[in-house]
């Protein structure tokens, strides 16, 4: 055991937040990014700059935010996993773009390093005010994927699952952090690449002739080539039919939007992505996400040592919301606690799903500071008294 313990501390390596997402972005195969500098996403552009070239990838500083989802979007078509990064007055400039690759089914991975503001906000200050741009940024009824780390480990290994979820669904997929953990360092052991699950979309098993671009196999996904291989198909925003030629008909437009919902929605049992701690016996739970589920389970682990039965959930994905999960905790708890950095995005969504049987809590900070746990402690304290 303590050979162990020494083998593993000789295999960590120090690594920002930000650092972190790089590497896992190029262990899942990512081979071209697109992006513009903004704090506090910087970093990622300035390691993918030196690192993704040595990995046989492309990487372009374009002029703006718009120009580097446009890039992202074409390089995808043209069959290489990309990526760009930014922060939130960026995140605002894509969303035309993020609707077009919704509509369009083009995978591809957004980071969004969230930021204090409206507008330029406090730049350098952490903020969670961006959850419900992430799901609803873009105009139009649509699904999206927002998953969201809470550690420098989680960073790498949820930037994989961004990749992998893109893929499999053919969808632009979110990864929500927030400056604490994209600027903060720990000591992390990074898998091989042998032991790390990788996805790639699903390809035609028919000739070019017999392809139907937008035919659905039975998934809700249709397979996709790659631009250059031999199989020729249109690309628009516009609704379109199988062959993805605009239409205004009723009956392919309704089947249409049916089906980019349906391979999220029929897959929602996969995609419940949390941990808990102490909710076995928990008469409160705090639901939180991001910088703030750290300090939610410091408070908890002091709560619990002053005899209070409280326990954490710490969501890994924010959207699709969990509502299956979230209505377990509801069910077994008499008090929920949902602390977060903004004016209350994701306790909304408790709230929603809460059929009236626990009383849900907020705690919302929005002043560029870090909710403490301190301040959970406090909360906690008020509502088991």
């Amino acid at each position: 055991m303590k050979r162990e313990k020494e083998k593993g501390r000789q295999n960590q390596i120090l690594l920002q937040g930000n650092e972190a997402c790089v590497k896992g972005a190029l262990m899942a195969g990512c081979r071209f990014y697109a992006g513009y500098p903004i704090t506090p996403a910087t970093e990622i552009t300035e390691v993918m700059a030196r690192d993704l070239p040595k990995a046989g990838g492309a990487f372009i500083q374009m002029e703006d935010e718009i120009a580097s989802m446009g890039a992202v979007i074409g390089a995808s078509l043209a069959g290489s996993k990309s990526m760009t990064a930014t922060s939130g007055p960026g995140f605002s400039l894509m969303q035309e773009h993020i609707g077009y690759a919704c509509m369009a089914e083009v995978p591809c991975v957004v980071v969004n390093v969230m930021r204090a503001g409206p507008s330029t906000g406090l730049p350098t200050q952490p903020s969670q005010g961006d959850v419900m741009q992430a799901r609803w940024g873009t105009h139009g009824d649509h699904s999206i994927l927002v998953l969201s780390p809470s550690s420098v480990y989680e960073f790498f290994e949820l930037t994989v699952q961004a990749f992998n979820l893109s893929e499999r669904y053919r969808i632009p997929t979110i990864l929500l952090a927030d400056e604490i953990v994209a600027h903060m360092r720990e000591g992390i052991v990074l898998p091989s690449e042998k032991d790390i699950e990788i996805e790639n979309r699903p390809h035609p098993t028919v000739p070019p002739e017999w392809h139907v671009p937008y035919a659905d196999p039975g998934t809700g996904v249709p397979p996709m080539p790659a631009f250059g291989e031999g199989y020729r198909y249109h690309v628009t925003g516009l609704h379109h039919d199988l062959r993805g030629y605009p239409t205004t008909r009723k009956d392919e437009v309704e089947a249409l939007m049916r089906r980019l919902f349906s391979k999220i929605s029929t897959d929602l049992e996969r995609l419940q992505w949390f941990d808990a701690y102490y909710t076995e016996d928990a008469q409160l739970t705090v639901i939180a996400y991001g910088c703030v589920a750290r300090a939610g389970l410091q408070a908890v682990r002091e709560a619990r040592e002053k005899g209070y039965r409280v326990g954490l959930v710490k969501l890994k994905i924010l959207w699709p919301f969990m509502r299956r999960t979230i209505t377990n905790v509801l069910d077994s708890s008499q008090k929920v606690l949902v602390p977060e950095m903004n004016v209350g995005h994701i306790s909304r969504e408790v709230k929603r799903v809460n059929q009236g049987n626990c009383e849900v809590l907020t705690l919302n900070k929005i002043d560029g500071t870090p909710i403490t746990p301190g301040e959970i402690l406090h909360t906690i304290e008020e509502a088991c008294s």
